[in-house]
């Protein structure tokens, strides 16, 4: 008996010992990129370095770098003004809710929280501030807009409503170059 598991113990070690085939893993199935479809794209016109000009392309007010970043899921913008703003915008496409959102900061501690989506060939972000105004009790309201052109630029028209989005007064018309220096 003492034979017969020795021979199985010796038979054991050798098996173990022994070369198989190894076993191969099915192929993977292509995975598509998590932002690679057409709603993720609908931003990537203003991808890229930018000199950016008044809206009839007079003087210089501002520089600004854009990019798609962490795999193409977002769109961040670094805002350089003539007038010493800094600041930084984070742009994504939110599949839950079908639209697009950005969130900007700057170095005069303002943020902002815009949604919205393309709208006629631009990009129509919208937010409210989030305490209505002491006087009036209305809500202040900002719209931006991004409008790419045929001719490689991007306007951006940014609008403020004192009153809930009654009325709108321009706050900023800014038209994107493609730049012909290197932005920071």
């Amino acid at each position: 008996m003492l034979r017969t598991i020795r021979c199985l113990a010796l038979a054991l070690a050798v098996f173990a010992m022994t070369d198989l085939p190894a076993q191969t893993p099915p192929p993977a199935t292509p995975q598509a990129p998590p932002c690679g479809d057409a709603m993720h794209r609908q931003f990537d016109f203003w991808v890229g370095s930018w000199d950016v000009t008044g809206p009839k392309g007079e003087k210089t007010i501002g520089r600004s770098r854009v990019e798609s970043r962490l795999g193409d899921c977002v769109i961040h913008e670094h805002w350089f003004g003539g007038g010493g703003t800094i600041g930084e915008s984070f742009n994504i496409y939110n599949a839950a809710t079908g639209n697009w959102e950005q969130f900007w900061v700057d170095n005069g501690g303002n943020r902002l929280h815009l949604v919205g989506g393309l709208v006629d060939g631009r990009m129509v972000l919208e937010g409210r501030h989030d305490k209505p105004d002491a006087d009036s009790g209305l809500f202040g309201r900002e719209r931006i807009a991004w409008t790419p052109n045929a001719d490689g630029t991007v306007r951006q028209l940014w609008e403020s409503s004192k009153d809930d989005g009654k009325t709108w007064t321009v706050s900023f018309d800014g038209l994107y170059h493609k730049a012909t220096t290197p932005v920071p």
